[in-house]
């Protein structure tokens, strides 16, 4: 069987990137935008490994105050993959704010599921309460940094996660994390600053290895465990028919 192409859950590209610089990246990239206007933009593009998210940063002013809930729920009608939303304790606009933001894309992905990557920096146990309030399929936690306890009730409320280079020491976060949960991320630029020369969007293989590692797995391994919880999310959101044709393809082809 040919081997699956790595997954980057969670990815910033410039969305006049020429197609064949996205080929070259060989992966399965998660594109999120940081607004709507952006995600306008990519959502004109058609690439058969990268699937462009929906976002609305939790981390900009202008992006927040622009929202229009119905604009995003238009939006999601093109893609199965909503990014970069969320909650940030440390983010100049007010918690509040933020929160009617989130409540207002979680009642909608509740009526529209999709894969949607949620960012929760400083601001973990406020993102949880806005998912037991209002529950979705599809909820990855991306860059997750969340405690025993928290982490438990992400479990519990049926969240994914998504980890990335930036956090590979953090082995005992990364041992709580149950392996049929956990996608791999760069969250390029962002969170592969500790890889090195050569960093990219989809280059994940520190991440699997890692996670190989604590696992007792082969890398190998873990590229389809990665595989199967995608094909996991597609099933609970019921979004694969959004899917470029290859990556349909190469879930067909998951063992």
């Amino acid at each position: 069987m040919r081997r699956l192409p790595a997954i980057d859950m969670h990815a910033h590209i410039d969305p006049d990137i020429s197609p064949d610089d996205l080929s070259e990246l060989s992966a399965l990239i998660f594109a999120a935008t940081r607004s709507l206007d952006e995600a306008e933009r990519a959502l004109k593009r058609s690439d058969p490994w990268t699937i462009w998210g929906v976002g609305c940063h939790p981390g900009l002013v202008g992006v927040q105050k622009a929202f229009d809930a119905a604009r995003f729920a238009e939006l999601i009608n093109r893609t199965p993959y909503v990014s970069e939303v969320g909650l940030d304790g440390k983010s100049r606009v007010p918690l509040g704010t933020q929160r009617v933001t989130l409540d207002a894309v979680l009642a909608v992905l509740q009526q529209t599921p999709r894969l949607t990557s949620i960012h929760s920096f400083a601001a973990v146990d406020v993102t949880l309460e806005c998912l037991t309030a209002q529950p979705i399929h599809g909820a990855v936690l991306h860059w997750w940094l969340g405690n025993e306890a928290q982490t438990k009730r992400a479990i519990e409320l049926g969240c994914f996660f998504s980890v990335n280079a930036s956090m590979l020491r953090k082995h005992e976060l990364l041992a709580s994390l149950p392996l049929d949960r956990i996608l791999p991320e760069t969250d390029h630029p962002f969170g592969d600053r500790s890889s090195g020369q050569g960093r990219r969007p989809g280059k994940v293989d520190n991440v699997e290895h890692v996670l190989a590692q604590i696992h007792g797995l082969a890398p190998e391994r873990v590229r389809v465990e990665t595989w199967r919880n995608f094909a996991q999310l597609v099933r609970s959101t019921k979004c694969g028919a959004l899917l470029p044709r290859p990556v349909r393809v190469g879930l067909a082809a998951t063992p």
